[in-house]
């Protein structure tokens, strides 16, 4: 038996700010009909880019209200007359936008099928995926190179570390602790550098005079900087985000153009936006899920609980602190 109403996290203005921009309410639970499902969430993946989502930057010419999430994980309960790929009862992934929610109604479509769920499993969505799609597709990652990952104990991090090391690399990861940098090492990172204790720059000249063949770039700033400085010969970066700007204006930067130092190596800034990848998350998640349940790929998620609607604001903000480790997740139920 379904409930009449259900409670969800939407930004009723926009703001980077993500606690000042987010509202719980609570609204009617209408059954599906045609090609939609109806989902009873039981864990949320939150993510850095959860604050440009209230701020509006994923949904350009909207007008607030809008729906807050990016990700969930949860039990089919109603589908529509349409729909005839899922029943009452399948375990379902969604990144339709509006993940923070009790129950989530969705296209078909936009979701899928996987064994279980769990807070690893959601954390194989987004940063899983992200960080399979970045490295392989678009970093054309081979075997026998040297990959840096930045925040590499980080949610999407911890993937990629290990899937660069699976690949037959070595790895290079940033991280801000001494906890997480042995995290890092359990992982398989050959060299972990706690930015926080060594400078990233002169440890990479030093041990790394040949450059960097692959970095997989998440924060910006001046660790972007550095990673440009010190990329290979027909060296890749790949940009997944920026975290060290969300929360703040853009930097402005006066320095010579990037293109002296990328013309010199014949090396290459790339950047991968899951959306424009959508058609090809089913497949990386199978992948992912395949290696998961082998044991060759290890989940992180990070210790601290965060239950329900209540605490969505909490989870976002605790991410943004630096002191997680891995994926951090909203439970639900």
């Amino acid at each position: 038996m379904l409930p009449n109403t259900y409670r969800k996290v939407i930004a009723d203005h926009f703001s980077n700010n993500f606690r000042e921009a987010s509202k719980i309410v609570e609204v009617e639970l209408k059954p599906p009909s045609g090609h939609e499902i109806t989902i009873r969430n039981m864990y949320a993946g939150v993510n850095a880019t959860d604050v440009n989502i209230s701020a509006g930057l994923y949904t350009p010419g909207a007008t607030p209200p809008i729906d807050l999430g990016a990700e969930m994980i949860g039990e089919v309960v109603a589908v529509g007359e349409k729909v005839t790929e899922y029943k009452v009862g399948n375990i379902v992934v969604s990144t339709a936008v509006g993940g923070y929610a009790e129950y989530v109604t969705v296209r078909s479509r936009f979701v899928i099928p996987v064994p279980e769920a769990s807070a690893e499993m959601i954390a194989l969505v987004i940063s899983g995926v992200t960080a399979a799609l970045g490295l392989n597709t678009v970093g054309e990652m081979r075997t026998g190179e040297t990959v840096l990952v930045t925040a590499a104990a980080g949610g999407t991090g911890q993937f990629a570390v290990q899937l660069a090391k699976l690949a037959g690399n070595t790895v290079i990861g940033t991280c801000s602790s001494d906890d997480k940098g042995e995290l890092l090492k359990a992982l398989g990172c050959d060299r972990v550098i706690n930015y926080k204790k060594e400078d990233l720059g002169t440890v990479l000249k030093a041990e790394y005079p040949r450059g960097i063949d692959l970095i997989y770039e998440s924060v910006g700033g001046t660790m972007f900087d550095t990673c440009v400085e010190n990329l290979a010969v027909r060296g890749r970066l790949v940009i997944i985000g920026y975290i060290s700007e969300y929360l703040s204006k853009p930097d402005l930067v006066t320095q010579p153009r990037i293109y002296r130092i990328l013309l010199s190596k014949s090396a290459s800034l790339r950047s991968m936006f899951l959306l424009h990848f959508i058609r090809q998350v089913p497949e990386e998640m199978a992948k992912l899920i395949a290696l998961y349940k082998s044991g060759k790929l290890r989940v992180e998620v990070d210790a601290k609980p965060f239950q329900g609607v209540e605490q969505v604001a909490d989870a976002v903000e605790y991410l943004h602190t630096g002191k997680s480790t891995g994926k951090v997740v909203v439970k639900f139920g």
